[in-house]
């Protein structure tokens, strides 16, 4: 029932705040039910009034010439305004403050691919190279430009920590006030970079499901007036953001689709976006339509999905979190049976690993590419690894591993890891070490 009145809310809230086609968000034409095909104009709405159901962004893409296309991306920004007209954005986007994050190195990871038995080509999509280190500088950039065309003044979400840091940074960087909640036990590193850039930070007892609902309630309280949650009620458009990732990941291979693809799993958002990013390309005709296949990872600890997955169920069961993994402890996906139909129409799987296999995985990345990921990254690679061992995963096709975070925020993962030895400073101690 409440979801059902935030919903009515929201679209009160839309017809109230703007004028029809006084919302300037590019190629976006309104929003769309994925459960019933209702439409909705554009405006802070993320729940169909009718069934309930989740909303996203519906548009008019670029038609004509793929070849004139690729082209005009190519000659755009290194960021992800370069896809400026296949995202809810204003054509002036690049011309506006924002942290411009995106086009982060696709790693070719032919010392990870030796170490896992693969033996076609690996790569590592290393999105901890954005502004404040994680892949939710993407999402909340496309969040923004939402936010400025509804008038809101306040920027807020409900986070397990690296989305903290990239609202707060963004807002500092935009001009909005932000105010972010967390789960009160996130590691340090994450609370201190989400508290640098000056904006509110709230701890809420209790685990990330706990925050989510908090705000939700906010969102229908008064004390919430002007506020955008970004991934509450600007969802729709801040999901949008992780499309970026399947273009980039498709113009870095020189316009080609993946063979597989492994992905991990919080919301599930991120899985489901990419795979409809990688479906308007095949649609605009910028890459050749063949099949690929679709992994998600997450962390036994808090693994609802792939529990789901492997009992052949189509609901996911919720589930209390208990993971390292902090940055995927979502025990209530929103996006889970959405996942679910993804990894099953492209053939592909949704596997678990343990919190040890997560801390070995961080290391094995570190130790073969150099690339220090967050305990997410150690969960993709970890179940690569898995599915690889299990047959599931075919180790001669292209493969796309994500790392969606700097291992910096998670230092307590691997925090075994340090000198290796302790000596004066004189060749006859370090002989003596055994270092020599």
């Amino acid at each position: 029932m409440r979801r059902k009145g935030l919903a009515i809310m929201a679209a009160q809230t839309v017809a109230t705040s703007a004028t029809p086609g006084s919302v300037d968000l590019g190629p976006a034409t309104g929003l769309s039910c994925r459960e019933c095909g209702n439409r909705f104009e554009l405006g802070p709405i993320f729940a169909c009034v009718e069934c309930f159901g989740p909303l996203e962004v519906a548009y008019e893409l670029p038609a004509g010439d793929p070849e004139a296309l690729r082209a005009a991306i190519e000659a755009g920004p290194n960021n992800i305004w370069r896809y400026a007209p296949l995202l809810p954005v204003p054509a002036d986007v690049a011309s506006k403050p924002s942290l411009n994050p995106g086009f982060t190195k696709l790693v070719d990871a032919a010392n990870l691919a030796k170490e896992l038995g693969v033996t076609g080509k690996l790569y590592v999509k290393d999105d901890s190279g954005n502004p404040t280190h994680s892949f939710k500088d993407r999402v909340v950039a496309i969040a923004v430009e939402a936010a400025r065309a509804f008038g809101y003044t306040t920027l807020s979400c409900s986070s397990t920590g690296n989305l903290a840091g990239a609202v707060g940074a963004a807002a500092a960087r935009a001009g909005f006030r932000s105010c972010v909640f967390i789960p009160h036990d996130l590691e340090q590193g994450k609370v201190v970079m989400a508290g640098v850039y000056g904006g509110d930070l709230v701890g809420i007892e209790g685990n990330y499901d706990d925050v989510n609902r908090f705000c939700s309630e906010l969102i229908g309280d008064p004390l919430g007036e002007g506020w955008g949650f970004v991934n509450v009620n600007l969802r729709p458009y801040y999901g949008e953001g992780s499309k970026t990732l399947a273009y980039e990941i498709c113009e870095q291979l020189g316009w080609r689709l993946p063979d597989q693809i492994v992905i991990p799993i919080a919301s599930g958002s991120q899985l489901t976006k990419i795979d409809k990013g990688l479906q308007e390309l095949i649609k605009l005709g910028l890459v050749e339509d063949k099949p690929y296949k679709i992994f998600g990872a997450q962390a036994e600890g808090c693994s609802p999905v792939s529990t789901a997955f492997k009992a052949g169920h189509d609901v996911v069961r919720p589930q209390k979190p208990n993971t390292i993994a902090k940055s995927l402890a979502i025990g209530n996906p929103a996006d889970g049976p959405y996942v679910l139909d993804i990894a099953r129409r492209t053939g592909g799987f949704v596997e678990d690993v343990t919190d040890e296999q997560v801390v070995e995985a961080i290391r094995i990345l570190a130790q073969t590419e150099g690339i220090f990921a967050e305990t997410a990254g150690g969960v993709t690679v970890g179940v690569t690894k898995k599915l690889i061992e299990n047959g599931q995963l075919d180790p001669s096709l292209t493969t796309v591993v994500l790392n969606t975070g700097d291992g910096l925020k998670t230092l307590e993962a691997v925090a075994g890891s340090g000198q290796t030895a302790t000596i004066r400073p004189s060749l006859d101690a370090f002989r003596a070490a055994g270092l020599a």
